[in-house]
């Protein structure tokens, strides 16, 4: 098992019978189970926003000014390019890429179009491998919830729906959008529901969105602190009457 398989499957690059041979393979390789979690631990320090800085006031100005005086050597007929930018103006370029993305929701979009593609693939692989499914196997909230204390740096709230006809199953442990999340697992007949859950970006509750992926229904939402995603390949109606059960629990 080479390094660029190791890379490849933490990018979410590879498809799903080579995805399967490396976590099989880093189930038994000591080596290249410790890059993985190093390349996630890499990814995850990367996201601190200790990092990142603003760019001071006096810089913004310093560049603007620099941009008006350019953009009129151009209108009077001087040629403008990359290299007659000044070294200010072109650090200031990633800002001014973040706020065009800010303002187009279609680019904003492509984010969650890439996550429900990877909660797709990640419920396709745990209903493959069974003994992939559950990490722990129980109906009981009591014995589930307490079982990702001191595995995840936050709480998942953990309901039982058996009398609504969706029984907790189990729960494990999984890594997706650049984070270790909590999925519980539900039944409803002969199909399985993956529900995802971690800590929400911003505290206000959103309505539920739904969306349609190699046949599989997804619903996502935040509510409480927390964002969801409902994976299945139940019909949508059912899966909304999930949602509804799991929102009224919190």
């Amino acid at each position: 098992m080479t390094q660029e398989f190791i890379h490849a499957y933490v990018d979410g690059e590879l498809d799903l019978a080579r995805s399967l041979e490396v976590e099989q393979h880093m189930k038994e390789c000591r080596g290249c189970a410790t890059a993985y979690r190093n390349q996630t631990a890499l990814r995850s320090a990367f996201k601190n926003s200790s990092l990142y800085h603003s760019a001071p006031a006096k810089l913004e100005k310093r560049i603007r000014s620099s941009l008006r005086r350019e953009a009129k050597s151009e209108v009077s007929g001087r040629s403008f390019g990359w290299r007659w930018l000044p070294v200010g103006a072109l650090a200031f370029l990633p800002l001014m890429a973040l706020v065009v993305w800010q303002a187009v929701p279609g680019l904003r979009s492509s984010g969650d179009e890439l996550l429900a593609q990877e909660m797709v693939s990640n419920h396709v692989r745990s209903l493959q491998l069974e003994s992939h499914r559950t990490d722990v196997i129980s109906s009981d909230q009591h014995t589930v919830k307490p079982w990702f204390d001191g595995k995840l740096d936050f709480a998942p709230p953990v309901k039982d729906f058996s009398s609504q006809g969706f029984p907790l199953l189990g729960g494990r442990l999984e890594y997706l959008n650049n984070r270790a999340v909590a999925a519980l697992i539900y039944q409803r007949q002969k199909h399985y529901i993956n529900l995802y859950i971690w800590p929400a970006e911003q505290s206000n509750a959103t309505a539920e969105v739904a969306t349609k992926r190699q046949g599989y229904n997804l619903l996502h939402w935040t509510n409480s602190g927390m964002t969801y995603w409902a994976v299945s390949d139940l019909n949508g109606v059912e899966l909304h009457e999930f949602a509804r059960l799991v929102q009224e629990a919190q």
